[in-house]
């Protein structure tokens, strides 16, 4: 009795831009990774693998471990910490700094605050030392939350990213933790488009710095996320855009100066949402589909998929993209709730893109025997079901 559906579905979305993919695109940096977000497609990318020196991008980690612990309730935004000499030393060196003084005690925010917008090598030793009691332990720590989330080429060994022959990373790598950044920690996230910090240090005057993310002020979009520069690695970006629901997320390193930096990162960022478009295929836990049931007390059941799905397609290719439900049907019951009922398909251009489970969104109990002799005989006259 039992026959074999595919049902396929219609997929609508709304054009973003217009123009057209370039094979001649290129962005002037020695290595450079672009990724949409969503789908998590890779849309270019540049000797992504090569070793850098990530420099403040560094401090992405650093934050990130400090956010894990406020959300374990571990550590408190309102906490403070007192600043060592050796932190002080920093702030006076020559590299960003939030010019803490010694002595001082620094909330957990204000220190994470001077590490994001503004750059503050010296809080990042304050913290580190708060959290860890040494800054060795904490890069420690960094390094094994980087291993835990997939980031198999990194090896942090300072939590500022300054001079170190051993704080290594790839763009590919910086991507994989700027994602997990803004998946895992979208309210502290807010802290990354902030423009400007204002502390009231101890004995001087309150000082305002501003963030050196320069897309930052070119109001199209750019929500994060960290610059670095090393006179060896020169400068690098790792950058996000949030446009009409769709987010990108680049990294480069290798710029020759600052004004490539803005210009090419911009560039790239534009040009990942000018040529693709991303389709979303199921949300998360929503009912997807109905599907017919057999000798059920309800005649269709629900189907949903337990992530969200999104596709990224190059521009103006939306007709190559094709969605079915592959089932068994109609299905008979009993059917339990968030049961294995069925397979979602995804291809695109003749060939497959993805396979994903879908499962009953609620339960469906069997009927009475009368109505199932009923159901039956109805299907043996009519073939209705």
């Amino acid at each position: 009795m039992k026959k074999f559906f595919i049902t396929t579905l219609l997929i609508l979305f709304t054009a973003f831009y217009t123009k057209t993919y370039s094979a001649e695109f290129d962005v002037k940096a020695k290595t450079v990774i672009l990724q949409d977000y969503l789908s998590g497609k890779i849309l270019f990318e540049k000797d992504p693998d090569l070793k850098i020196f990530p420099a403040s991008m560094t401090k992405i980690m650093t934050s990130i471990v400090a956010f894990e612990l406020i959300k374990q309730g571990q550590l408190d935004l309102n906490e403070k910490f007192f600043v060592s000499e050796n932190a002080w030393r920093l702030s006076q060196a020559g590299y960003s700094s939030m010019f803490i003084m010694v002595g001082d005690q620094i909330s957990v925010e204000d220190l994470l605050r001077g590490i994001i917008v503004s750059s503050g090598n010296d809080a990042c030793i304050a913290l580190a030392e708060g959290i860890a009691g040494t800054e060795e332990e904490f890069a420690i720590m960094m390094t094994s939350k980087a291993q835990e989330i997939g980031m198999t080429n990194t090896n942090f060994a300072n939590s500022s990213g300054i001079n170190h022959p051993d704080n290594l990373s790839t763009v590919r790598d910086i991507l994989i933790m700027s994602n997990y950044l803004i998946k895992n920690y979208p309210k502290y996230y807010e802290y990354f488009k902030e423009k400007e910090f204002t502390w009231d240090r101890t004995g001087g005057d309150p000082i305002t710095q501003g963030n050196r993310n320069p897309l930052l002020y070119k109001d199209i979009g750019v929500d994060g996320i960290k610059t670095g520069f090393l006179s060896y690695e020169k400068y690098s970006l790792a950058s996000s855009i949030k446009r009409n629901n769709r987010r990108l997320i680049a990294v480069a390193s290798g710029f020759e100066n600052r004004n490539l930096r803005s210009k090419e990162s911009q560039k790239l960022l534009t040009w990942g949402l000018t040529n693709y478009d991303t389709i979303e295929i199921a949300k998360k836990d929503s009912n997807f589909i109905e599907l017919d049931v057999w000798l059920g007390q309800d005649e269709s059941v629900g189907v949903y998929s337990d992530t969200d799905i999104y596709k990224t397609i190059k521009k103006a290719r939306f007709k190559k993209l094709e969605a079915k439900v592959l089932y068994e049907g109609p299905i008979e019951a009993p059917i339990k709730k968030d049961e294995i009922i069925a397979k979602l398909i995804i291809n695109y251009d003749g060939e497959m893109l993805s396979e994903h489970d879908l499962f009953a969104s609620n339960s469906v109990k069997k009927n009475n025997i009368i109505s199932r002799i009923i159901k039956s005989i109805n299907y043996l006259i009519w073939g209705d079901v």
